[in-house]
């Protein structure tokens, strides 16, 4: 577990270069020797005067064994001797021996003070194979090929002796401090809460961890590694976030919320994107290892999948593949034998430590399971519980007693901690929380509304909070007021989102739409939001058109009008088409969408275009179109251009729902004047692979829905 730490979990640095893990075969002797004189003296010269938290008698102990190997290159460098090949590649493994070393070193350097604590066994353990190594060189070293002056003779042959007599070495201290951190852990794991002076004593007066920042620093790397690592980590996942929850309550108690510099920094500290310039791509672009390549795309990965076949993908093209109907590899051409992704964790370690190296902008994709923005916690031990919950009732009281400034602080906590877990969420509403962040929600900053909007949104995620949420006089008024004036681009998003997400409950959804605004709010931001604020805007619009008393408010709102536009807007064309469906079905909205002259062209070109469940939505709300707008209604869908060979495609390729849509507006066609002419006999005269005609609706029985975030209900 250590080696894997050392290699892959520091962010803050960059990742070690290919020449730590291959051995210089081509190199001159010369050369060779320059370069093992040249990386043993950085080591020296960068080490040996560093004051070490952990691992002080480890560390110093390899800084002086790398002073004799400094001495050893530059005698054999200065005689110039043609070495034997024995000599040589000893001098090889030397060259691969000290990165390692070096990247040893500047782990114990650059890693949180805790995570050194947590994983002083393991670290300790890779010193020791350093010196075991050493050893061996040593031992199988041809010095007798050498002519080595006697000094020089003695400092070997003294490191020699000292390297054979090393054993395991675990600083007493360390371990001390070690054996206190776990048990703070057991305290909160009884229930019990850790005296305040302790706390204070052992994370301020023996680690040094001074301020509000450093803690921060602390806790974002712990939670680091349990993304980075996940299943393959100690202490265990669940255990760590015991420590995470403890040290952030820890952060609280002992600095308390006024001395906090995040607020100030807290979008300039945010990061910057930056986008590739086109001459920048096309550079990158003959750089990039072909393994890190999607095979379907061609493009850099950003969530490698295994398949079936054992071929690996990123997930959303393989993803686009499966649903387009195919059931083949795209590279072998092998048949799938089930449609199961497994994430190939390995390759996007190795991804994103070269776009690290390389500077390329690496964007994991939204939702991703590595984000860190969706992070969460495995199975929460009781410590972690009990840990969470003491810091949520700092943060509340804070929240009721504080400062205006204090208060911001304690909902971007809120925040982030309702993020993780529905123990959270519970006790976060179950404390009183809801009330205050609804407060914030009005409040002059843009810090607190952004962090308060977002906090009820995590709260809202779990079930039993939603009622609290709506029952909260004002919240609703609140939130619609945010969506429509929120002072940043992230609130307005996040308060669609959490309409979306109250409106999963059926009883809520015409209260919602009843607010004053909320509706005309969500068709603006569908109209003129960003990729993700119209994907919030649509799924909440999409759940208030599932209840039918909001048909006539959706109409009155635009809320149809942003929908049939957004029937050519990538990554929301599904879900416009699937509340179309909805409110056609209402004859004020068949109605109202008859009338919009772009309608029948969108759905149409989903039809066209779209993916399966995109086409499925599309031909039930043509079909709805047609059977309550009326005979001119119908009579414009009969007249779109290529309408037939899209029917007579639907018919045997789409969906099973789709089908069986397919099919009953092609029947509705033939009821209409002429339309046998125009179909050339497609309905009723249609035959379905394994079904006698397409007039047997029963050959469609148990329709199976593919998966996605917002599906129309069977018809």
């Amino acid at each position: 577990m250590a080696s894997s730490a050392i290699f892959s979990s520091l962010r803050r640095r960059k990742s070690p270069t290919f020449q730590a893990f291959v051995t210089p075969v081509d190199w001159s002797e010369m050369a060779l020797l320059a370069t093992l004189t040249a990386v043993s003296s950085e080591i020296v010269s960068s080490f040996s005067g560093k004051s070490w938290v952990f691992q002080r008698r480890n560390s110093r102990s390899l800084v002086r064994k790398i002073e004799v190997f400094v001495v050893l290159f530059e005698y054999v460098g200065e005689l110039g001797l043609n070495l034997p090949k024995s000599a040589v590649v000893c001098f090889q493994e030397m060259y691969i021996l000290l990165y390692r070393s070096k990247i040893l070193l500047d782990y114990c350097v650059q890693s949180s003070k805790l995570w050194l604590l947590l994983q002083n066994h393991s670290i300790s353990g890779q010193f020791h194979d350093l010196n075991q190594e050493i050893l061996t060189l040593l031992d199988v070293f041809p010095w007798d090929d050498l002519d080595l002056s006697d000094d020089v003779m003695e400092q070997i042959e003294l490191l020699q002796k000292q390297s054979r007599k090393a054993k395991l070495l675990i600083d007493k201290q360390d371990e001390v401090l070690r054996c206190k951190f776990y048990s703070f852990l057991d305290e909160f794991e009884g229930g019990r809460i850790p005296e305040s002076v302790e706390l204070y004593r052992f994370f301020v007066e023996r680690l040094g961890i001074m301020d509000v920042k450093s803690f921060m620093v602390e806790i974002e790397f712990l939670e680091e590694q349990i993304v980075n690592h996940d299943g393959d980590i100690e202490p265990m996942a669940s255990v760590l976030n015991g420590f995470v929850a403890m040290t952030r309550y820890s952060r609280f108690l002992i600095f308390g919320f006024e001395n906090d510099e995040m607020e100030g920094g807290f979008c300039k500290n945010k990061k910057v994107k930056r986008r590739l310039s086109s001459k920048e791509i096309s550079e990158m672009f003959t750089m990039i290892p072909k393994d890190f390549c999607c095979p379907i795309t061609l493009d850099l990965m950003t969530d490698p999948v295994v398949i079936c076949t054992g071929q690996t993908y990123d997930r959303s093209s393989i993803t686009r593949w499966m649903e387009e109907g195919h059931c083949t590899c795209p590279k072998t051409g092998q048949i799938l034998l089930h449609t199961q992704l497994v994430p190939n964790r390995a390759l996007r370690n190795l991804i994103v430590q070269w776009c690290t190296t390389h500077g390329v902008p690496y964007d994991p994709p939204e939702n991703s399971e590595y984000s860190s923005e969706n992070f969460a916690a495995p199975s929460a031990s009781k410590a972690a519980i009990e840990a969470n919950r003491a810091t949520s009732r700092l943060l509340i009281k804070e929240l009721a007693n504080g400062s205006q400034g204090a208060k911001n602080v304690a909902a971007r906590e809120i925040r982030l901690l309702a993020k993780t877990g529905r123990d959270n969420r519970a006790y976060i509403a179950e404390a009183g929380a809801i009330p205050y962040l609804n407060a914030l929600l009005s409040s002059d900053s843009s810090f607190a509304q952004e962090n308060s909007v977002t906090a009820i949104l995590n709260l809202s995620i779990y079930e039993k909070n939603k009622c609290q949420i709506v029952s909260e006089p004002g919240c609703l008024g609140s939130i619609v007021d945010v969506l429509r004036n929120g002072f940043t681009t992230e609130a307005r998003e996040n308060a669609a989102a959490t309409l979306f997400s109250l409106s999963a409950v059926h009883d809520y959804k015409k209260r919602i739409s009843e607010i004053d605004g909320a509706a005309e709010a969500l068709a603006g931001l569908l109209m003129d939001g960003t990729p993700r604020g119209k994907k919030d805007a649509v799924t909440a619009l999409f759940n208030l058109s599932t209840h039918s008393d909001n048909c006539l408010k959706m109409v009155e709102s635009g809320a149809v009008t942003a929908l049939v536009r957004a029937l050519g807007v990538e990554g929301v064309a599904e879900e416009a088409a699937g509340a179309l469906a909805l409110i056609v079905r209402q004859p004020v909205g068949a109605e109202a969408v008859g009338n919009d002259e772009m309608a029948v062209a969108g759905l149409v070109g989903m039809m066209r275009s779209g993916r399966p469940k995109a086409k499925e939505n599309a031909v039930v709300a043509l079909l709805e179109l047609c059977r309550g707008g009326g005979t001119a209604t119908t009579q414009r869908v009969l007249k779109a251009p290529s309408l037939s060979g899209l029917l007579q495609s639907l018919l045997f390729t789409g969906t099973k729902r789709a089908r069986r849509k397919a099919a009953s507006l092609a029947r509705v066609f033939q009821r209409c004047e002429n339309a046998s002419l125009h179909f050339g006999g497609v309905g009723l005269d249609y035959a379905f692979p394994g079904n006698s005609t397409a007039s047997r609706d029963s050959g469609f029985a148990g329709d199976v829905s593919i998966p996605m975030p917002i599906s129309v209900p069977v018809l």
